[in-house]
């Protein structure tokens, strides 16, 4: 099978293989407790729920009436006991739902749904009502990427299956354990947006999952509408912007989105949710993850309902050495730092990393050298430098020419920086200046266009 690949890009340690051999294992935290997230992607929610309600795994419990929004559902049943601001992955205080277990199995789901008999639109409903989003990490809403605009039209529906950042298999295991809720959850995905192909997107370090893919093919009659491309293994290949240039030869304009390409993008955990809540009627409550890194004594793979804080699986569960020099919300190229464990895991935490000294870059940063690295290995045929320099000297006009918005916050320049420069955080502050910027100047002209 012909390995396709992108432009740019890098090769880090992989460090798979603490993982990538542990099987899925449920467990639940030791307090009884979860402490779940009010918003989880798009719009913000509001509670639907008081303090002292008893409430049922599956229950809604909060939701917003914006479009690109997704409802939060109770993960445990029992009552709520405090509804207040919390640490969050991304070491901000956020609204949380605190529900303290009763150890009952009461469940209130949705019921069963056909999707292919039902109305798209209908479909679509179910999979907003189910409260799911991309589980890879954006923790985009899955209907608004599903609902496709008038005149654009979808010819595949990609299962991004790389898995480029390091430490991270959830997504292997995944594959290899659920691989039929892989596989339906592609084929409803592709009646959908009226898709005539799918493929399933692996990068050859696990080429290995080849025939357990094929036969799940096989076995659903799919095999005139799907397959698997084989992809170099380089991060950031599950970047969409680069998986759909190497695994279809097409690119997304600038400001353009996959749809404009003709292709949707879904991870393998959101095509397993899709599939849950259509064949059992479940939202997506439950989540699963990688725990890694050389200061935990033995790597895993969990599946947790959501809202479970790490810091309450530790030392049941997680079992730390006495080495932890730091905590990663996600994997080590594009996940957050966290001050400590003692943070939810959400419907985009696709794991936990405990890293000792020795694996992380911690020297300090000294003046660029204009090597050109940076450029070199950006996917994206950006000027990180030019980027970072614009926005020392604050100058954002020239920082978004040279492409402020279109980074994807990879970290691959920084990676390859000799200097050590932090060129993703100067990214993302800027970014975030320009949005502040443009919702002030939008705010302006609405009191201008009032009075």
């Amino acid at each position: 099978m012909k390995m396709l690949s992108f432009k740019g890009g890098i090769t880090p340690p992989e460090r798979k293989e603490l993982s990538n051999k542990m099987p899925i294992e449920a467990v639940f935290p030791s307090n009884n407790t979860v402490s779940i997230p009010v918003t989880q992607g798009g719009a913000p929610n509001k509670p639907l729920v008081k303090v002292g309600d008893i409430v049922v795994r599956g229950q809604k419990i909060a939701e917003s009436d914006a479009f690109i929004s997704a409802p939060v559902h109770a993960s445990v049943s029992g009552k709520i006991k405090k509804i207040e601001n919390r640490l969050t992955a991304t070491n901000t205080d956020d609204l949380c739902i605190i529900i303290e277990a009763d150890g009952s199995d009461k469940t209130d789901f949705m019921l069963k749904m056909d999707p292919f008999t039902v109305s798209k639109k209908d479909a679509i409903q179910r999979i907003k009502d189910a409260g799911i989003v991309g589980m890879g990490g954006a923790a985009f809403p899955t209907h608004v990427k599903l609902s496709i605009p008038a005149g654009k039209k979808i010819d595949f529906v990609l299962v991004n299956a790389a898995e480029c950042e390091p430490y991270l298999t959830i997504d292997e295991r995944n594959l290899q354990e659920n691989t039929d809720a892989v596989i339906d959850g592609l084929s409803i995905a592709m009646h959908l947006v009226d898709a005539e192909a799918g493929s399933v997107v692996l990068e050859e370090n696990k080429a290995y999952l080849i025939p357990t893919i094929e036969d799940a093919i096989k076995k659903a009659g799919f095999t005139e509408k799907m397959g698997i491309v084989l992809v170099k293994t380089k991060y950031p290949q599950g970047s969409e912007k680069n998986i759909i240039s190497a695994a279809t030869g097409r690119e997304i304009p600038a400001k353009g989105l996959p749809a404009d390409a003709g292709c949707v993008v879904q991870n393998v955990g959101t095509l397993i949710a899709i599939s849950e809540a259509f064949r059992e009627g479940k939202p997506l409550i439950d989540r699963p993850l990688t725990i890694s890194g050389e200061a935990v004594k033995q790597s895993k793979n969990l599946i947790v309902p959501v809202g479970t804080v790490i810091g309450d699986l530790i030392p049941e569960v997680i079992e730390l050495n006495d080495n932890v020099t730091k905590i990663l919300s996600g994997g080590p190229m594009m996940g957050f730092s966290v001050i400590n464990a003692n943070f939810p895991v959400a419907k985009n935490t696709s794991g936990v990393l405990f890293m000792r000294k020795e694996e992380l870059c911690l020297e300090e940063e000294t003046p660029c050298i204009n090597c050109g690295k940076c450029v070199e290995v950006c996917s994206c045929r950006l000027y990180p430098v030019l980027i970072a320099n614009s926005l020392k000297a604050g100058d954002m006009k020239a920082a978004v020419k040279y492409g402020l918005m279109d980074c994807v916050d990879c970290g691959t320049c920084q990676y390859a920086c000799p200097a050590n420069i932090k060129l993703v955080q100067r990214i993302r502050t800027g970014k975030t200046a320009f949005r502040a910027e443009l919702a002030a100047n939008q705010a302006k002209k609405t009191i201008k266009e009032g009075k």
